[in-house]
């Protein structure tokens, strides 16, 4: 018999037993009303957040596309400014060497 006891880890079996006493619990725990409200609660925090992020989310999408919007716009008129600079530049130039 006490060849057998030797055998046996202490310290495993002591996990074991702590992990089955706390399962046992856990499961009550689950189980009972309080924790429902607790999950329930949870649930409806996680639920509330995401539709908060979702809504930043999408209010920065919106920003996002109105920036590349504007700055298309910006790049546009540049262009067009710099292009006329040339053409006026050009013409200017042409009618110097008329002269």
């Amino acid at each position: 018999m006490s060849n057998i006891l030797k055998k046996i880890d202490g310290k495993k079996t002591g996990i074991f037993a702590a992990g089955v006493l706390f399962g046992t619990a856990g499961i009550k725990l689950l189980s009972s009303k309080d924790a429902k409200k607790v999950y329930t609660k949870c649930t409806a925090t996680v639920l509330r957040a995401k539709e908060c992020i979702m809504k930043t989310v999408t209010n920065i999408q919106e920003n996002a596309e109105d920036i590349y919007e504007e700055a298309k716009q910006i790049n546009e008129a540049e262009e067009t400014a710099a292009e006329e600079a040339e053409f006026a530049d050009e013409s200017t130039e042409e009618t110097k060497t008329e002269e």
